[in-house]
């Protein structure tokens, strides 16, 4: 529904936000417990995103569960777990604290009185450069068949970037094949035209032959809070 009401009435719908708490829910209608896409309310200035956080815990521990593979897309993305990740990303900036500031670019109000509009063309502001070398730590998480009975794991990387619908993209690494720590060593680049909004993921899967890859972890971090250096993730 915010979906629809966006695109048809993306201006008053701002106004709103500007003046007013907005809170969205999943629709109770659902017969799971799946999540919807969060970046939609922020992108329009809703304050009060709500989740399902018991789908989270499943995704969190799927490796544990007799439904960690019925939890997995065939492209590798835990069904609706991603946004439970973004969540957590937005979340993490201020100290992790809980409280994040809404950005002035969704306050601000233009010289003839225009408001933000997520989907108008801009210029690349900044570009995010991201060297993703090396993986460890799935061998002390997973047991030694837990992502192939007869060989190592096939790890591969996915970065992308999650905001304005121009700064959305999604890339990947080539498949390190048979190594429980891989090697990557690989560049990524992302231009930027709405920083503030974007959200920088990470996630790894290993790849199977026949296409349903297994999980192997992910995390979100706001472009805001990151900084030039050698950085873990976990």
């Amino acid at each position: 529904m915010l979906f629809t009401i966006t695109i048809n009435d993306i201006v008053p719908s701002f106004r709103f936000t500007q003046k007013n708490l907005l809170r969205i829910y999943p629709k109770g209608t659902r017969l799971n417990s799946s999540n919807y896409d969060p970046m939609i309310g922020w992108m329009h200035g809703a304050q009060m995103v709500a989740f399902n956080m018991q789908f989270g815990a499943l995704v969190n521990y799927a490796h544990i569960t007799i439904c960690r593979r019925q939890l997995e897309s065939p492209n590798g993305w835990c069904r609706g777990g991603h946004h439970l990740r973004y969540m957590e990303g937005i979340f993490g900036a201020n100290g992790g604290c809980g409280y994040v500031k809404k950005s002035d670019i969704l306050l601000n109000v233009g010289p003839n009185n225009e408001v933000f509009d997520p989907r108008a063309i801009r210029p690349v502001q900044k570009i995010l450069q991201v060297l993703v070398y090396m993986g460890e730590g799935w061998r002390s998480d997973f047991g030694p068949t837990h992502f192939d009975f007869y060989s190592p794991p096939d790890f591969r990387v996915q970065v992308g970037i999650r905001g304005v619908p121009d700064d959305k993209d999604t890339k990947y690494s080539r498949t390190i094949e048979d190594d429980w720590v891989p090697v990557w060593n690989e560049e990524f680049s992302f231009p930027l035209t709405v920083p503030e909004l974007a959200l920088f993921y990470i996630k790894v899967v290993e790849r199977d032959f026949s296409g349903r890859h297994d999980f192997g972890g992910q995390t979100c971090l706001p472009v805001s809070e990151l900084r030039q250096g050698i950085r873990a993730v976990r």
